[in-house]
């Protein structure tokens, strides 16, 4: 248990702190959020260390009245007990006068946090909770607190709010004035290579972006699962990182790491995504089983841990590029495959049980890979009834038909900012 002393002046402290807001660019989610205030249900803000959770919750606080906060992380709470929560609330109530909306940073710290929780809704409180671990909606969680939550999957900053950190503004038509796509251009090169973290992008100081990594590799992975095999866990990340993009099966993943059964790639692997730094997209398939079973593609959170922990692919490729477009679909929510038969599709969407849209994503679409590229998207196109889709490209636009199909070749930046989702 903590003293309840210590316990006083760690939320004053926090409290001080937390009340001082510099200057941060308004998250695009930040109006979403705010309209589940009026309903009753806890609200969850998960994903990967320092994407910016904590100064949502600022912003959340400089639009709402009665509101307290305590941050979890603090290294002070490492003696707090589920039992401490009681002597915590009152000490809430008396600092932060009977307040009306609690802010928890990271309470899944906390064992049994779940049960406190439910406690203060029941008693009619506004609860938003952050957690850079998706076990914070763990089964457990979900039993106690079913249908009385709304989660929200948190990112670092997408092209938009990147732009707005840059103070580059564009209009509706921005696509049409020569300069503006020049400077748009050149902004989306530094965004592959920068990524998206807030605290990263001001100081570009390579050491905080490692000891990022650190604690995601070490707090969020090894710790949290008691993995004993670090040698084994940091040569599966240089594995998936090196194959952003491509397909890879358990089996093979276990060969190369010379393991005795692929069941542990696949455990690690599901660690890796708990904590948001790697996802699995799976290949789409009207048969479950064979959709479990068909290999997978890799994705990463963020494009600047390549160039930070010495990744081996280059900045500015197709391998980035088709990791911005898988993220950003992410961010909007969509569920997403890749398809593959003859060719391969990059992406599909899929909305309630119907697939929507199909994607193909190219740096330079050109004379050695446009049929290719063609072939793979319109197996896609014709295998769902579709009647058009997207090759996503670096900086070329055009439109045609083949095989009765429309195909849209758009911009990258133009299919991020206009946020264009339909065929």
């Amino acid at each position: 248990m903590i003293n309840t002393q210590d316990l006083r002046r760690i939320v004053l402290k926090q409290k001080e702190e937390m009340e001082r807001l510099d200057g941060t660019i308004r998250r695009d989610i930040l109006d979403e959020i705010l309209n589940w205030f009026k309903d009753n249900r806890v609200i969850i803000l998960t994903g990967i260390r320092r994407c910016g959770k904590s100064t949502i919750l600022r912003q959340i606080m400089k639009e709402k009245d009665n509101y307290c906060y305590v941050n979890f992380e603090d290294e002070r709470f490492l003696d707090f007990k589920a039992q401490d929560f009681e002597v915590l609330n009152e000490i809430l109530i008396e600092l932060y006068n009977n307040p009306k909306i609690y802010f928890f940073d990271e309470i899944q710290n906390i064992d049994k946090f779940e049960t406190f929780v439910r406690r203060l809704q029941d008693e009619g409180k506004k609860i938003v909770i952050t957690g850079s671990n998706a076990s914070l909606l763990s089964r457990e969680f979900g039993t106690r607190l079913t249908g009385r939550y709304k989660p929200f999957e948190i990112f670092p900053f997408s092209f938009s709010e990147y732009l707005k950190f840059k103070n580059i503004y564009f209009e509706k038509d921005w696509s049409y004035k020569a300069q503006k796509r020049v400077e748009i251009k050149k902004a989306f090169n530094e965004y592959l290579e920068l990524g998206g973290f807030p605290e990263y992008l001001k100081t570009k100081d390579k050491e905080y972006i490692r000891d990022v990594f650190e604690n995601i590799l070490y707090k969020d992975v090894i710790s949290r699962y008691g993995i004993k095999k670090q040698k084994i866990i940091k040569e599966l990340i240089s594995i998936l990182a090196t194959n952003i993009s491509s397909t890879f099966t358990y089996n093979s993943i276990k060969t190369t790491l010379h393991l005795g059964n692929s069941i542990t790639v696949k455990e690690y692997i599901s660690y890796l995504a708990n904590s948001y730094l790697f996802f699995e997209l799976p290949k789409f398939d009207f048969s479950l089983r064979k959709s479990l079973n068909a290999p997978k593609k890799i994705y990463l959170i963020d494009s600047v841990f390549n160039q930070i922990t010495g990744f081996n692919f280059s900045p500015n490729t197709g391998k980035n590029l088709e990791n911005v477009v898988f993220i950003e679909l992410k961010r909007r929510k969509k569920d997403v495959f890749y398809f593959s038969e003859k060719g391969e599709c990059d992406f599909i969407v899929k909305d309630g049980a119907k697939i929507t849209q199909a994607i193909q994503v190219c740096y330079d679409f050109n004379k050695e890979n446009r049929d290719r590229e063609i072939k793979g998207l319109l197996e896609a196109l014709n295998k769902f009834k579709l009647k058009a889709g997207f090759i996503i490209t670096f900086n070329q636009e055009e439109e045609f038909k083949q095989e009765g199909k429309k195909i849209k070749v758009i911009s990258v930046g133009r299919w991020l900012l206009e946020k264009i989702n339909n065929n």
